[in-house]
């Protein structure tokens, strides 16, 4: 941030401004909301951010809809990064009900988010490297974030939108081609990633456009309610798989990487670093499954976990069951409930007030993006438009997490 810049008045009669209206389709923006923004020729005097176009209303859906519909809902948030969404709240809910998870859904759990986070963060970067002109670095990673897809594919059945596992597990395990298609990303990602930091870590013109931009202290980031990757590009140790451990992520070895001056360079350093301690966690949940009993998938939870289809058709119990459940005729404890995950751009968060129904009374989404995005008129001013269009890629600001 650069606190040196002239003081500009509209009154001054030697100072002509430009009111630029930055969005709500501007490609730039690569999502749907407006900066409208006074320019001194090139330069950024001042900005107002406006949200609010694909407002969706969905916390006020989820209150009308029983807790197993509304994993869809969380899909559409972080779309980037969607079954980081999709577990969070599922884990939220088996808080409020106390369900105790099979250290191997744990593992499979920790597998999952994991390729959502390295999904999420192959498209933060390689947009980064995009918006300095580096289109050869983005299209050559962003394959990676297709295969990532066809493991969710094979595993649920969907790509983007994944509405992935259940309260009190998933839907079913994972079958041979899945783990092959895991370890076959495991060996050929890396070698794609070393190649991708080899062309923009040490390259002259990424550099000179992204170090020293955007600079934001550590007391700034966390005045502004930071987390994830930015708030750590400042030099802040946090992370919630570390402060607040769920899915088993004690039993990980991994570690938190930091960065020290919170500039546009430290938050890509920082991702990158994020996306090979991801590959750390795959490695070693899928080392751990090797010590798990096969076949178990979920919690032993009737009341709450929906029974197979085929058992539904052919077993009076499991009907019975799946009545309850879809019907509603089981109450869940009155309580109120914070459950949060390390989602692709920080702390994903789960406020749920429940009065003993099935439905929540309220539920609160912690959007990170929502929360990031504040920042960003007040770090513009003094910038450069095209310096600011590079600031927006590295915040990663995502629509649908921005105003749900």
């Amino acid at each position: 941030m650069n606190h040196n810049q002239p003081v500009y008045t509209d009154n001054d009669p030697q100072n002509e401004l430009v009111t630029l209206n930055l969005g709500p389709t501007h490609p730039a923006t690569h999502g749907v909301f407006q900066n409208v923004i006074q320019l001194d020729g090139e330069r950024i005097v001042s900005g107002v951010s406006t949200i609010g176009y694909i407002h969706r209303a969905f916390e006020k859906i989820a209150e009308h809809r029983p807790f197993y519909q509304i994993t869809p809902l969380t899909d559409r948030l972080n779309y980037c990064s969607s079954p980081i969404n999709n577990m969070g709240w599922h884990m939220t809910v088996e808080k409020l009900l106390n369900i105790q998870m099979p250290k191997r859904v744990d593992y499979l759990r920790v597998i999952i988010m994991e390729l959502s986070r390295i999904a999420d963060h192959i498209i933060c970067n390689t947009i980064i490297a995009q918006d300095t002109g580096a289109t050869t670095t983005f299209l050559y990673l962003f394959q990676f974030r297709e295969h990532i897809y066809e493991i969710f594919e094979e595993i649920c059945g969907a790509r983007l939108t994944t509405n992935i596992g259940r309260i009190g597990g998933f839907e079913r395990d994972f079958n041979d081609i899945a783990f092959s298609k895991i370890n076959k990303f495991l060996k050929e990602f890396p070698v794609a990633l070393k190649e991708f930091e080899s062309l923009l870590n040490r390259n002259r013109i990424f550099i000179d456009r992204t170090a020293g931009v955007a600079r934001v202290s550590a007391e700034q980031g966390l005045d502004y309610g930071w987390t994830g990757p930015l708030l750590r590009s400042t030099g802040v140790d946090y992370d919630v798989r570390v402060s607040e451990p769920y899915a088993s992520y004690q039993d990980f070895d991994f570690e938190v990487p930091v960065g020290t001056s919170g500039d546009i360079y430290d938050r890509y350093l920082v991702r990158n670093e994020e996306m090979w301690q991801s590959l750390r966690l795959i490695e070693q949940g899928m080392e751990k499954l090797k010590n798990e009993p096969a076949g178990i998938f979920h919690a032993d939870v009737p009341e709450f976990y929906l029974p197979a289809k085929e058992e539904v058709y052919n077993n009076m119990e499991a009907l019975i069951y799946h009545f309850k459940i879809v019907m509603g005729e089981i109450d869940a404890p009155k309580a109120e409930v914070y459950h949060a995950v390390e989602g692709g751009n920080g702390e994903l968060g789960f406020y749920l007030i429940n009065d003993g129904g099935r439905t929540p009374y309220r539920l609160h989404f912690r959007r990170p993006s929502f929360i990031n995005y504040q920042m960003f008129a007040p770090m513009s001013k003094g910038m450069l438009l095209s310096d600011a269009i590079i600031n927006m890629s590295s915040m990663n600001i995502i629509a649908g997490e921005l105003d749900a």
